[in-house]
């Protein structure tokens, strides 16, 4: 049986087409429905699209094996839907009356109109509105705030509440203690000591001692309305830069002379300065 169901098939797809359209007559623009079977070739849209038809869909039904292809016409009168060399269908289309009576008013084309505001569309943007200035006032009051909150879940470094002297000379003994020239690192601490020095010249006044030269810190202080001494600071910067630019090798007493330098132009400047500190804190 199924040698002679194989047999038959193809006699069968060899035989004469049948093809139906769903509407046989549309209006212009509307669409029918091209159903084909029984055909062993079936016409493709390229095919179909022709005589002002177009085929706009295609689907084949492996059920029924039958394919329907959806066509349409923008040119009204009669067209052959041509679904092989030698067969076709007629499509008649009409075109789409117009009313020209005296009682068919034509109209321009209306304006648009605005459609007011409902109250929910206009409280979701009041929702909105508050929305992004609650989160602004919260970011502003976590960052107005964020030392004490820092302090209340325990993550705050502790506020440094030492005058600029005490820093400087607490800076100095550590340095001190460290007793870096001692280990042969000559460079490094007289490069930390000055460094100390000109951070406390600049936190005490208004002098940017960190960006100056040496030179240039030493006018900036002899022209300021300190009056301060500037001996001790000379000759710190002077042993200094013989160390980093000349390569000099101080002797043992001109490391501690430095240090003792050091620690008597910070209290010496301290007391200069701390009448202006005083002064502008009860301010």
């Amino acid at each position: 049986m199924l040698v002679v169901a194989g047999w038959l098939l193809p006699i069968a797809l060899r035989g004469q087409a049948v093809a139906t359209l769903s509407a046989d007559t549309i209006l212009l623009g509307d669409q029918t429905t091209l159903t084909i079977s029984h055909t062993a070739e079936f016409p493709s849209t390229d095919m179909l699209t022709r005589d002002g038809i177009v085929a706009l869909d295609q689907r084949f039904d492996t059920a029924t094996a039958s394919q329907a292809t959806v066509l349409t016409c923008f040119e009204p009168g009669d067209r052959y839907v041509r679904f092989s060399p030698d067969d076709s269908l007629l499509l008649v289309v009409l075109d789409v009356e117009v009313d020209t009576s005296a009682n068919a008013e034509i109209r321009d084309i209306a304006n648009i109109e605005r459609v007011p505001y409902t109250f929910w569309e206009i409280f979701r943007w009041v929702l909105l509105t508050m929305a992004i200035l609650a989160i602004a006032f919260l970011a502003w009051w976590l960052y107005t705030h964020r030392r004490k909150i820092q302090q209340v879940l325990g993550v705050a470094e502790p506020i440094d509440t030492r005058t600029p002297e005490q820093r400087a000379l607490d800076t100095l003994e550590e340095l001190r203690n460290r007793k870096l020239w001692q280990s042969g690192k000559v460079k490094e601490y007289h490069t930390e000591l000055t460094d100390a020095v000109r951070r406390f010249i600049e936190e005490s006044t208004s002098i940017r001692a960190t960006d100056m030269t040496s030179d240039e810190t030493l006018s900036e202080i002899e022209s300021s309305k300190l009056k301060i001494e500037t001996s001790l600071l000379r000759d710190i910067f002077t042993t200094a830069d013989l160390v980093k630019f000349a390569k000099s090798e101080p002797l043992p007493h001109e490391h501690d002379r430095s240090m003792a330098n050091a620690v008597e132009f910070v209290k010496q400047m301290w007391q200069l300065v701390k009448p202006q500190e005083e002064e502008a804190a009860h301010e």
